[in-house]
């Protein structure tokens, strides 16, 4: 690409060895290769940080900063933002993948059509497959009225434009704080159709407990967006129905060739 801008990517890590030498390596057979990337170790207690030390060692494009204790994503993806130098921030959790053309694809997208931010598409794969199992449909449009009922942007697929929102940062908390981000952005929004990435559903992931979701999803009604009770409960039922009952039509499942069923 043509003058192609820096992109930072933000990949927040916390005990994610046995998964983040190929999240790593997503970025780095990435088509679009005018990128830097932080890994922000979350006070990993297994073999996290080496591993992230055999790339440092290889490629001053990566870098690592460490929390000296647990702090969560939402305060290590900011950390990342923070250290920052490219015109587009990504993000990549360190178990999850992205497709070569990923970011070649998205920038070109929003430097064609002048947007803050895109998303896209993406896989889902379980852990212990090497195959995704279903895709999740981006929508087409996305305004904040709909984005304010469910989080339909998939964090490993948003990038924002730097040089037209300044840096965004999320709230400081343990879940959801992405949602959070991008309800900040969210105005001159496209999607990209295409999948560009792999989400991986592991049993033992954040997003997996429901319940506590749905805490931290009244949390930004009320907390972050400052809504009162009322406004925030009538969001809170909107939301389940949109998530149990609209949002799922999005998940398409995919036969054993990876195609649509």
């Amino acid at each position: 690409m043509k003058d192609a801008p820096l992109v930072s990517v933000i990949m927040p890590a916390y005990n994610a060895a046995p998964f983040i030498s190929e999240a790593i390596n997503s970025v780095i057979n990435q088509t679009y290769a005018h990128w830097e990337l932080f890994v922000i170790d979350d006070a990993s207690t297994d073999a996290t940080v080496e591993v992230i030390n055999s790339f440092t060692a290889g490629d001053p494009r990566i870098s690592l900063i460490k929390n000296p204790v647990n702090k969560g994503p939402g305060f290590s993806r900011n950390l990342g933002i923070e250290n920052a130098e490219g015109i587009f921030i990504a993000f990549l959790d360190a178990d999850d993948l992205w497709l070569p053309h990923k970011l070649e694809i998205q920038i070109e997208f929003m430097r064609e059509n002048n947007l803050k931010m895109t998303f896209s598409s993406y896989y889902l794969q379980k852990e212990n497959q090497n195959k995704p199992f279903a895709i999740v449909e981006a929508l087409p449009v996305l305004k904040y009225s709909k984005l304010l009922t469910s989080n339909y942007v998939g964090n490993l697929t948003g990038i924002y434009d730097v040089s037209k929102t300044g840096k965004v940062f999320a709230p400081v908390m343990r879940k959801r704080q992405d949602w959070a981000l991008w309800l900040t952005i969210l105005k001159n929004i496209g999607s990209v159709l295409q999948p560009l990435a792999v989400y991986r559903v592991r049993q033992e992931s954040l997003s997996q407990n429901k319940s506590s979701l749905i805490s931290y999803n009244f949390r930004i009604y009320r907390d972050f967006l400052k809504f009162g009770f009322l406004k925030s409960g009538a969001l809170m039922g909107r939301f389940l129905w949109e998530h149990f009952l609209i949002k799922s039509r999005q998940v398409k499942k995919l036969d054993k060739g990876g195609e649509l069923l």
